[in-house]
Parts: C-alpha cells; structure tokens; sequence
C-alpha cells in the first residue's frame, strides 16, 4: 500500500469521486495502480456479521463509456466461474465509475517463479487455461495475458483472470457491447449503454460506517449492510470463492489528431523578402508534407500495388514505401506478450492471441525467466521470437495472414526442451549473498547464455557448470549436484509432454495454434482432468 499520508488523501479523493462508496465500504488504502484505473482494499459487513474484504476498481473519467460499460458485462456474464473474475457491485457518479470484486490476496509471479515445483508450474498453466476456455466460449478476446493479470493465491491454490479493460469480441461475441466498440456508430447510446450495465448490478443498502480506525470499523459495524444473498452466478451476488483485481492496464493510446497539428506546426515557415530563401522554405515544406501521415494516406491512391519496393537493406525509405497506405490493426496487449499476427498488424486478430500469450507465460515457468521477451519495439519482438521460432517458420507463418517477412539470415529453430532446461539450470545454481543479490546474478548469466553482443539468441544455452560456478561465485560442483539440490521439485524431470504442449502454444501460425478447449484435453493434464 502507499504511505500513511498519501493513503489518506488517496481514499478522501476516492470518497469524494463517488460518495456513497462512504456509506457502505471502508477504504484500507490504495493497493494498485494502472494507467486509467486504480484499485483500493476495502472491508465491508456482511448480515451474517462476517467481515469481508473487496478490491475497489476506480475507473478515471479518461475511460471511454463503451469502454467501461463493455468491461463491467464481461465480468457479469463471464466472470464469477472458471477462474474468471466476477463482480459484486457498481457504483457511478458522473463519470466516476467503481466496480467492486471480492479480494483475493496473492502473490507476485516473479517472486515465487523460481520456487515453484513443476506440479505447481502444471497446475498454473492448467487453471489459466480454464479461465481462457470459459472467455473464449462467450466470444471475449481478453488482448493482456499476462501474469501480473492471472491472480494466483498459492496456499490456497486459487486463481483469478483480471482486467477486461483491453477486451475486444469475435464476430460471434455474446457479448453485446463489444459489438457496440466494433460499430462506427455509438452516438448517443453509450451513456444509456452504461446506465443499463450498471443499473443490472446490485447496490448495497447504505449504513451508518464507522470511523477511521479499524477497531472503530469492527465496534460500529451495523448488521443490516451487505447481504450477498443466494445467486447461482458467482460473483453477482453470492459464491464463497474470493477473487480481485489488481491487474495494470495497457491502453496504447496514440492520437493522431495532436501528431498532425505538430507536423503542420513544422511546416509553417518565416517570411523573408529573398526569393531564393523562399523557394528553398517551399522544398522543405514539400519534404516534410510527403513524410506526413496525411500525405501518406492521400498518396496511396495513386501508387500502383504491382511496384516493387527497392529500398530493402538500403538506409533508406523509398517513395514506393511512402505511399502506401498505412495499415490500422488492434495492437494491444503487454510487450513481451504480444503475438506475432499482433506484431505484425494482422487486422483479423482471433482468440489465439491470448493462447500465445499463455505460451509465453509457459515459457517462462519451463525456464525460470521473466520477463523472457524484452524488446523496445514491435520489429524486435518479432526479431526475438524469430530467434527461437526460427526465421523459415515465421515467413511461412506470416504468409498465411498475407504479410511478408524478409530476414536478412537463416535463423533455426530452437530446441525448447534444450533451451529452457539450460535457463532453468542458473536459477537452480545456489550462491552467496541475499536473494536480491542472486536474482541479479542470474539474469546477468541468463543474459550471458542466450545473447550476444547483436542481441540475438545463441546456439549453446547451456555452459558448463564450472563456468556457472564461477560466474556466481560459489564452491565448484558437478552436474549431478545441481540437479540433485531440486529432485523434489520436478525439473529434473519435465516430461516431453510439456515441451509438446508449449510448441503448440508457440505455433507462429494462429489457425493451426493450440486452443484452450485443446489445451485442457493435452496429455499433459491427464492427472488434472
């Protein structure tokens, strides 16, 4: 949680923002935050006298209604079964939304990657499945994966997706606003779009809250507040299981509205009375203008399809390129995470999306790395992917959504049981020093394993033990020794079925990839299903 002092005037905002989240809740403090949103701990009374706690999502006006409203009908009609977050109540005031989740205490993915057993790793993976295969029956694209938005309560074994906030729908969507966002018309239906949702979730009766310290909140309970009756839909009204939402946002906003006034802004010249000065200002005005987006757009109409650019491993960008129009495709989602139809602006994006980024999650249990892809833009990532994936696959892959991918070298394609047991083999190395200390040592050596100095993956993923020895500077020890250290844990012992299933996951190819449905029936799961 934030600092005492600026907890308080945080939870007075919120208060003030939506009030009648005064009558009923008991804000604790702020517990996360995302771009558009962010999310408090709060305690309620139930009838039954019970105290529980609820995470209170504060969606900011910047939030586009649609957006919003389309959120809050994922989470009633999805939400509440199969790992999937549900939602209890909704409150509105203005353009101040707060949606209320049951809380589910849990813990950071990196902070227990490396202490997992494989069966722990299995289990995950399974769970996040279901919650895929559930989302996916209902026609919900979720477009974040990732695992700081897959909630997961390690003693209890209880799991949670998050954060609908990026969703879009399939042509099929049961989902009715999400077939609103996809529409060029939503005029004057958003805002009774909006009330409508939230008018279909339960509020509360108000009741006289106590005052700020928690005995005060424990001594001043009425029991006349929040009964969550009898629902057969968890997560409406009733269910037992506690879920919450802490997953941050990924809104890639870009306007295009501001990059035109500043490329027009540019564009405005001096008055000089020299007729040579002007003809030149007159150049460069042309120049910037043809690099403009409007030009661009404008242009495209009149550049033949058949012309072959010739501008490919030149410094260059040829007036071929220029003119074509720029393709618009969703580009959502989390860096490391995104799939290659998404990094390559495939305009029919499909709920394989999100199982390419289950891959990746998988990918990471199976090495002990996170995050595994780190790039700084779109054409890297698939660089990266393409390293382990191998470059003949991913051109035969992007020629199946109509793109063409040029590599400027053959790359093959990585053996993943290989690769991620040589990863895994430096997080299970013991060393000195405290655990931050150690976390660090091994991500150098990771680092140093699967890259070199053009930042592309090597052949050999695994050094001698020796070397690793003495990179972590620790007492020399055999290979035997390593592996012995984590017998109990199952990584010595991966089977291929897991390595089976993560190929599929990582198909470069979203019609031939792995669904969850498939997924759940995977070998793999035998003694899960």
């Amino acid at each position: 949680m934030v600092g005492s002092g600026d907890a308080a005037a945080e939870i007075e905002k919120l208060y003030a923002a939506v009030p009648q989240i005064r009558n009923v809740f008991y804000v604790m403090g702020k517990i996360g935050e995302g771009t558009f949103s962010s999310v408090y701990l709060a305690i309620a009374r139930l009838k039954s006298g019970e105290d529980m706690k609820f995470a209170l999502k504060h969606l900011i006006p910047t939030s586009h209604p649609t957006r919003i409203a389309a959120e809050l009908q994922c989470l009633t009609v999805a939400g509440g079964d199969d790992n999937v977050m549900g939602v209890k109540y909704c409150f509105r005031k203005n353009d101040h939304v707060v949606i209320v989740m049951p809380y589910l205490e849990h813990e950071c993915f990196v902070d227990i990657l490396h202490s997992l057993s494989f069966q722990e790793a299995k289990e995950y993976i399974f769970n996040l499945f279901k919650a895929l295969k559930r989302i996916h029956y209902y026609g919900i694209l979720h477009r974040d994966v990732k695992p700081s938005n897959f909630l997961y309560n390690r003693k209890l074994k209880q799991y949670a997706l998050v954060d609908f906030g990026l969703a879009q729908g399939t042509p099929d969507t049961k989902i009715e606003l999400l077939k609103v966002l996809h529409s060029k018309k939503q005029g004057s239906c958003v805002q009774s779009k909006l009330h409508t949702i939230s008018g279909t979730i339960p509020v509360p009766r108000e009741v006289v809250l106590p005052t700020s310290t928690k005995q005060s909140v424990k001594r001043h309970w009425s029991l006349s507040q929040i009964n969550p009756g009898n629902s057969a839909k968890e997560g409406l009204l009733g269910g037992s299981t506690q879920r919450s939402v802490f997953g941050e946002k990924n809104f890639n906003v870009h306007s295009t509205a501001s990059l035109e006034v500043t490329n027009a802004k540019s564009t405005k010249q001096p008055k000089t009375s020299d007729v040579a000065s002007r003809k030149l200002a007159a150049r460069k005005t042309v120049l910037a203008k043809n690099t403009s987006t409007g030009v661009v757009r404008k242009t495209a109409s009149t550049c033949p399809a058949s012309l072959t650019c010739d501008c490919y491993a030149r410094d260059q960008v040829c007036s071929i390129c220029l003119a074509r129009t720029r393709q618009v495709a969703p580009r959502a989602g989390t860096p490391g995470f995104r799939a290659p139809e998404v990094l390559t602006k495939c305009p029919n994006q499909t709920t394989s999306i999100d199982m390419w980024s289950a891959g990746i999650i998988f990918l990471s249990l199976l090495s002990g790395r996170y995050h595994f892809f780190n790039a700084g833009d779109d054409m890297n990532a698939l660089a990266q992917i393409m390293t382990i994936r191998g470059s003949q696959e991913t051109i035969k892959a992007a020629k199946q959504f109509d793109k063409t991918v040029l590599c400027s070298k053959e790359l093959p394609a990585k053996d993943l049981r290989t690769l991620c047991e040589g990863l895994r083999r430096v997080c299970m190395v013991p060393a000195l020093g405290s655990e931050a200390e150690l976390q660090k040592q091994r991500t150098s050596l990771q680092l140093k394993m699967i890259e070199n100095q053009d930042g592309w993956f090597v052949e050999q993923t695994i050094s001698p033990a020796e070397d690793i020895d003495k990179s972590l500077n620790c007492a020399p020890m055999t290979e035997g020794t390593v592996f012995k250290q984590y017998n109990m844990n199952g990584w010595d012992s991966v089977p291929d079925e897991a390595y089976h299933l993560l190929d599929r996951l990582l198909d470069m190819n979203p019609a031939t990839r792995i669904t969850a449905e498939e997924a759940l029936l995977h070998p793999l799961f035998s003694d899960l299903i």
